[in-house]
């Protein structure tokens, strides 16, 4: 069952706007990464276990460095994405014991993972963000990802119900860093007072209390 940690209710006024975050909170992987990279690699002509694959992303992303590029935009962004994420992906294969990834391969696992197809909402998600659209309240997506996000949320028909979307990437920091939170607040025109932030991470937590946010932290199974 999916819990939410907040704070004491006496600290909570109601919000104006919602700051969300994506993976974890609104959307997941339908397969697990081990899966899909296990299927692309072979392909390749390249052998891999798809549950050492998931032991190896484990162990490997929460080490990488921040996904965040300042001053970059553009063609410039997107090769410092996929760059990023070729790295990322080439110490996953190390690490899970298989054959070293190719470039082709790793710059087809980053087009792969653009698809919505691998992509679902949870359960407990839509509802609630069609409510909080039709009473009025601002929704903004803040995330420690890359430019595929938006076309991930539209493919998902989720694009409607907000009103921006703030990627690490492009926001030159990540969180635990209050900034991709406050470029979203500066988008929705509003306060750090009046918005709250929704996500399932310590990260998100440290971000908005840099940003003077209130968060609820969604914990799922």
């Amino acid at each position: 069952m999916t819990r939410v940690v907040i704070p004491s209710p006496l600290a909570l006024a109601k919000p104006r706007g919602l700051l969300l975050d994506a993976m974890g909170t609104l959307i997941g992987l339908r397969r697990s990464v081990g899966n899909t990279y296990a299927e692309l690699a072979a392909d390749h002509g390249i052998a891999a276990e798809a549950e050492a694959i998931d032991r190896a992303f484990a162990a490997v992303y929460p080490q990488a460095p921040p996904l965040a590029f300042p001053g970059l935009a553009g063609e410039a962004l997107l090769e410092a994405e996929r760059r990023w994420w070729g790295e990322r992906i080439a110490e996953v294969f190390s690490a899970s014991g298989a054959c070293s990834s190719t470039p082709n391969l790793e710059r087809e696992l980053f087009d792969r993972f653009a698809d919505a197809g691998l992509w679902q909402i949870y359960p407990d998600v839509i509802e609630p963000l069609r409510r909080w659209h039709e009473a009025g309240l601002r929704l903004a997506v803040v995330s420690n990802f890359d430019q595929r996000l938006g076309a991930i949320l539209a493919g998902l028909e989720l694009d409607g119900l907000l009103e921006t979307v703030i990627v690490s990437s492009a926001a030159g920091a990540a969180k635990p860093s209050p900034i991709p939170l406050q470029l979203a607040i500066e988008a929705i025109g509003l306060q750090p007072s009046e918005v709250w932030h929704v996500g399932d991470s310590p990260e998100d937590e440290q971000a908005a209390m840099a940003a003077g946010v209130i968060c609820l932290r969604i914990l799922r199974p």
